[in-house]
């Protein structure tokens, strides 16, 4: 069975149109990523998929059910952390989890043999009695995914989970959402961080609402259709100057405090370079593209 199914899903907001016919699919046991700056329409398809608003044409099933004949059976069987984490500052941890495990129709006994298991999961025992609003970030975002999964969902939705921690946390987090999808459970997760989607098993690109790819990290990066080079010990404004008008074919851009050339593949820029630049203290190699590259190559 299919975790998560979308087909043509759209949304729109008066004339605005948030989300135009995405069509994507997530399997049991799989991390799948939506990546895309903000106001691409990451969140509003988490939402929709969630049942928490309709959407304006398509169809989507979740967990074996339809988010438009039957969101009740989707929110029974789903986990949804939000990006604000959605905890009671004033309740403690350990009655936050008490109120969601409530919420997803667990008893008294059930809740607490979850809370149990989960809040040594996460490392939260020292922190059951605390106010979620005295947490540590880190240690809000894991009692916000605690509460998430307290009723083993079969669908997990994390948007945007690791905004403002710090990369520690992050890191501990995705080492998380792998675990949760060894043992089924679909999730997926938006981001717009490029290093967290290297993680996913697959990821769509989403730019305007449009998904623009789906597929492997590995894979789209074998997609992309220019020789890379980066340019570096010069700087790159300087550089950019300098080289634009000798290596017409190629794409010039800054990069940090370097300047990275995306040529032709029959092109070679290193001639050109080397009788531009020469005397000068440079270094040009040739790079394999990352992420980044591929999605404004995509986007555009």
């Amino acid at each position: 069975m299919t975790g998560i199914e979308a087909v043509s899903l759209s949304k729109r907001f008066g004339s605005f149109l948030a989300v135009d016919s995405l069509t994507f699919t997530v399997a049991p046991g799989e991390v799948f990523a939506l990546l895309g700056p903000n106001g691409a329409g990451k969140s509003t398809t988490i939402r929709m998929l969630c049942g928490l608003i309709r959407p304006s044409s398509g169809r989507a099933r979740v967990a074996g059910y339809d988010v438009l004949r039957d969101p009740d059976g989707v929110k029974s069987n789903i986990g949804y952390m939000s990006q604000k984490f959605s905890l009671y500052p004033e309740l403690s941890a350990k009655e936050n989890f008490a109120f969601y495990a409530g919420i997803y129709g667990l008893g008294p006994a059930e809740t607490e043999k979850a809370r149990t298991e989960h809040f040594a999961r996460f490392g939260l025992e020292d922190y059951a009695g605390l106010a979620s609003q005295d947490l540590p970030l880190g240690y809000k975002q894991r009692l916000a995914l605690a509460c998430a999964i307290a009723h083993r969902p079969r669908v997990l939705f994390l948007d945007e989970p690791t905004s403002g921690v710090d990369p520690d946390a992050r890191r501990y987090f995705w080492d998380t959402i792998r675990c949760l999808a060894a043992s089924g459970i679909a999730c997926l997760v938006t981001t717009h961080y490029i290093e967290e989607a290297e993680c996913a098993d697959r990821l769509a690109l989403i730019h305007q609402g449009r998904l623009v790819a789906v597929d492997s990290p590995s894979a789209l990066k074998q997609r992309y259709p220019w020789k890379l080079f980066q340019l570096s010990g010069i700087q790159p404004l300087i550089a950019l100057k300098r080289l634009s008008p000798a290596l017409f074919p190629c794409r010039l851009c800054p990069y940090g405090n370097s300047l990275r050339l995306a040529c032709p593949v029959d092109f070679d820029p290193r001639p050109a370079v080397a009788q531009i630049l020469c005397g000068e203290s440079y270094r040009l190699e040739a790079i394999t593209p990352n992420l980044e590259d591929v999605f404004v190559w995509l986007s555009e």
